[in-house]
């Protein structure tokens, strides 16, 4: 396998990246390749709608199913970009840290990690606006649903935990690549990258609630 042959998006949802290797952890990706069993679950209400356009997208659209925080499924050093979107958030502190030690490792030296999460200092800098406490609450997603039923506890086994765990600003991430082995972190404008030739890559995704925080990995 050639150095750097791959760029891959971990955590793609349904935003794919044209040219990319996409990943995704959701149990969906799994249901893809069981159409009776989505169906029937779809059928009792077990799985939402939107859960069943989303194990459809995967279905059409090959995404590959990686527990990126044990895992991500590439040799070492087989990657020269990996990029993620909104979802180191929904990992706890040790799984963030699985997380970058996995996109460390596939990296090829000088290969160039850019995350793009909600920026903790919007979310704050909108709430001193506003007051509104309820909106700031709701918005940081850090509440998990309630389990007052069967069928609540099945949803939830077949969808996952979609709620925030942590919360970052650009300093807080930039210190958290740092501690794990990345080199030369900084926080990246809307639209720019150290990333060459990023091709379809959006580089302004979900611009209007994201810091992008970009780094090499070292040698």
């Amino acid at each position: 396998m050639a150095l750097g042959r791959y760029r891959i998006n971990i955590g793609c949802g349904m935003t794919l990246t044209e040219g990319w290797l996409n990943f995704d952890n959701s149990p969906s990706v799994r249901l893809s390749a069981w159409p009776v069993v989505w169906k029937t679950l779809s059928r009792f209400g077990i799985i939402s709608s939107a859960q069943r356009s989303y194990i459809e997208f995967c279905a059409r659209n090959h995404v590959v199913y990686a527990n990126a925080v044990r895992r991500i499924p590439l040799e070492d050093g087989s990657a020269e970009a990996v990029y993620s979107s909104h979802m180191l958030e929904h990992l706890n502190r040790d799984e963030a840290e699985g997380f970058l030690g996995e996109a460390l490792r596939v990296l090829q030296p000088g290969g160039v990690i850019r995350l793009a999460l909600p920026d903790l200092a919007m979310a704050v800098d909108a709430y001193r606006r506003d007051g509104d406490a309820d909106a700031f609450i709701d918005g940081l997603l850090v509440a998990a649903p309630p389990l007052s039923s069967l069928k609540d506890r099945l949803r939830l086994l077949f969808s996952g935990y979609r709620h925030h765990q942590w919360m970052y600003d650009g300093n807080s991430l930039k210190a958290l690549v740092g501690r794990n082995g990345f080199a030369d972190a900084v926080i990246q404008p809307p639209g720019q990258t150290m990333i060459g030739d990023p091709g379809s890559l959006d580089l302004q995704e979900r611009s209007d609630q994201s810091v992008y925080v970009e780094a090499r990995k070292p040698g």
